[in-house]
Order: C-alpha cells, then sequence, then structure tokens
C-alpha cells in the first residue's frame, strides 16, 4: 500500500534543533547531528514512548552503507540486536534492508537523500529518507523477479505494514516513510 500525504500521517513531533536522538516529547537524548544517540546495551523503547533518530547526509558519501550502519547502531540501542531468536534477527535484517532500499532509490531517482529518521516504539518501527527528488516512487508493474533492477519498491511494499510519500506544500522534494512492525 502507498498513500501520498500533504502532511505526516503520523505524529513525529518537533525534531530537537541539532539533535539525533530524541525520547517521546522531543526531548533530546543526546548525540550531534549525523550521529546516533548512545544508550545503554540492550535498551529499549521506554513503556508508551518512543525514540528518534536522525542522520543528515549534508557532504556525505557512501551514504548507503552509512545509512545501514547508523540504522544497526540504532536497533542495537534499542535492544533489536543482538536477537534473541530467528524471527527477531529477520524482523531487524527486514529494517536494514528497508533502509536501505530507501536510501538508494533516492540516490538513483532523486539527486540523494538529504535526511533520514529512524523512530521507535514499542509496536512499530518508522524509516524516512528526504530528499530533493520530484518524482513519485512505486513499485515496478509487472514485477519481474528474475531481472536486475526495479526491486526496491516491490521489496519495501512486501516487507512493511504500510508506506508512503509526505510532500510539504511550498517546499522542494519529498520525505519516502516506511513502518515495520516490532519484532514478537
Amino acid at each position: 500500500m502507498s498513500t501520498t500525504w500533504p502532511y505526516s500521517p503520523g505524529d513525529r513531533g518537533p525534531e530537537p534543533s541539532g539533535a539525533s536522538g530524541a525520547s517521546e516529547g522531543g526531548v533530546p537524548a543526546g548525540g550531534a547531528s549525523g550521529e546516533g544517540v548512545a544508550a545503554p546495551s540492550g535498551a529499549a523503547a521506554p513503556p508508551g514512548g518512543r525514540q528518534v533518530r536522525r542522520l543528515s547526509f549534508d557532504g556525505a558519501s557512501g551514504v548507503v552503507p552509512l545509512a545501514r550502519d547508523f540504522a544497526r547502531q540504532a536497533l542495537y540501542a534499542w535492544g533489536w540486536l543482538p536477537a534473541a531468536s530467528a524471527d527477531q534477527r529477520a524482523a531487524a535484517e527486514d529494517v536494514l534492508l528497508v533502509v536501505s532500499e530507501l536510501v538508494t532509490n533516492a540516490c538513483l531517482h532523486a539527486e540523494g537523500p538529504d535526511q533520514l529518521w529512524i523512530t521507535c516504539d514499542n509496536k512499530v518501527i518508522r524509516i524516512e529518507v528526504a530528499d530533493r527528488g520530484t518524482g513519485q516512487p512505486s513499485p515496478r508493474t509487472p514485477h519481474r523477479a528474475g531481472r536486475p533492477g526495479g526491486h526496491g519498491m516491490f521489496i519495501v511494499q512486501r516487507l512493511c505494514l504500510d508506506w508512503g510519500v509526505v510532500r510539504t506544500p511550498g517546499v522542494a522534494g519529498k520525505t519516502v516513510w516506511a513502518e515495520l512492525g516490532a519484532p514478537a
């Protein structure tokens, strides 16, 4: 499912200025822009709360591996990794794959990504990639599994609970978002 909204459908709350992580209520959790926020090993999102991490790609090269490493660090901080079961490991790998696909699509079709947000509560992880592109991402139809290329949004559609695009009127670019369920 894909949804285009003129505004964010979820309440991400205010992004702390210059911060890369926040707990619910926009209180900075520490760290500088573009860096992960350190949390105690094995720490998960607070009960009823959420954790937010932001990565700016300003002037960065190798953005896909950078985004995957950033997401992996967040998963460790939130207790998704190390995984205790095969299902938890698969859920974490799905998150890393979706991050890779969204950032790769921004590189290939939208002049590169500007920022990556990863938000986690106890039920859902939300990935958002902002770029300056004007195009509308969509799975290729028909999907041809044996052919190279064109699988990114098909993969996102298959792995995620939902995904879509947010455009802000009067602002260039868009934010592509995807949501995955937390492991059991």
